[in-house]
């Protein structure tokens, strides 16, 4: 089987992070037998016609974190929203190719827990948002004011990948460190944070933004096209996103998501001159109306000259 397709080793997943991880795999327990977790909260029938738009409508972005990413035993998404990508980042940034002077994180929502691995490996990061209540939301994060979200289970998630347990304080202080520009982009530019002008990134870093965004294959074709004028040829992108989805539910309103399958991801890479490097795919592990997603993909891909 070709290295881009393997996935990390399992002892990555199990072996060190055995107690911090115990949280997520409990999840597990109470599903069935293929490992899926059963959640279902109702919400009012709104026909996909009338789905908002993440960046046009906003979101009540500590709701979207209070449900999809908080340490509650109830969370049922624990496997999608940590463990997936968070191994998978941590396995490639292990392999010591993605490495650099700056990485430019463009990604839907104000979760900042797929941050902290890349922190060993860049000096600089500046993080880019479509929506004013997520660039507070980062913003309260990184200066430690009141009300900031803590993120204390995830960087003790990291930390226990990277054998040092019981120095998330450290890496809490090294991402806030590592951050130097939290700024709002609009994809109806050119330029996308236009009139600021950013140097050419070393690595680029996407999650789910393009899915929320665009409204067909040939806007997130557009989009993708503007990420990808972001950063230095030969050097990698990494998309995270989520297959065959049509919504996902946040502060009762359910938010577009464009509907895509792998091949669609590999297609669109191939035209806009990327080179897949690494691509992992996990189906839905969890039964829940509050997302219909069939599947994840992580994708590391570099830029030709």
């Amino acid at each position: 089987m070709p290295e881009q397709y393997k996935y990390p080793p399992k002892s990555l997943l199990f072996g060190k992070v055995d107690r911090q991880s115990e949280v997520f795999h409990k999840m597990h327990e109470s599903g069935n037998q293929r490992g899926e977790v059963r959640l279902v909260q109702h919400c009012r029938t709104i026909d996909s016609s009338t789905h908002k738009f993440y960046h046009i409508h906003g979101m009540n972005s500590r709701h979207h974190l209070d449900l999809y990413f908080s340490d509650k035993e109830d969370m049922v998404f624990g496997e999608e929203s940590f463990i997936f990508p968070l191994v998978n980042l941590h396995y490639k940034f292990s392999s010591g190719h993605i490495r650099g002077n700056l990485l430019i994180d463009i990604s839907f929502g104000s979760y900042v827990h797929h941050l902290y691995s890349a922190s060993n490996f860049f000096k600089e990061m500046v993080v880019l948002k479509s929506n004013e209540h997520c660039i507070m939301e980062v913003s309260r994060w990184q200066h430690d004011r009141t009300g900031a979200y803590d993120w204390k289970h995830a960087s003790s998630f990291i930390v226990g990948l990277e054998g040092k347990r019981d120095q998330h304080e450290d890496i809490e202080m090294r991402l806030k460190s590592c951050i130097k520009q939290v700024l709002k982009c609009n994809f109806e530019q050119e330029n996308i944070i236009s009139p600021m002008v950013l140097p050419l990134a070393d690595c680029v870093f996407s999650a789910l933004l393009l899915d929320v965004i665009s409204k067909n294959e040939d806007e997130y074709m557009r989009n993708l096209e503007k990420i990808i004028k972001l950063l230095k040829p030969q050097r990698q992108l990494i998309l995270f996103g989520l297959l065959d989805t049509t919504y996902i539910t946040v502060g009762g309103h359910r938010l577009h998501f464009l509907k895509y399958d792998e091949s669609f991801v590999k297609n669109a890479f191939n035209k806009l001159g990327l080179v897949i490097d690494y691509c992992a795919v996990q189906r839905r592990r969890n039964v829940s109306d509050l997302i219909d997603h069939g599947a994840i993909i992580f994708v590391v891909a570099h830029k030709r000259e």
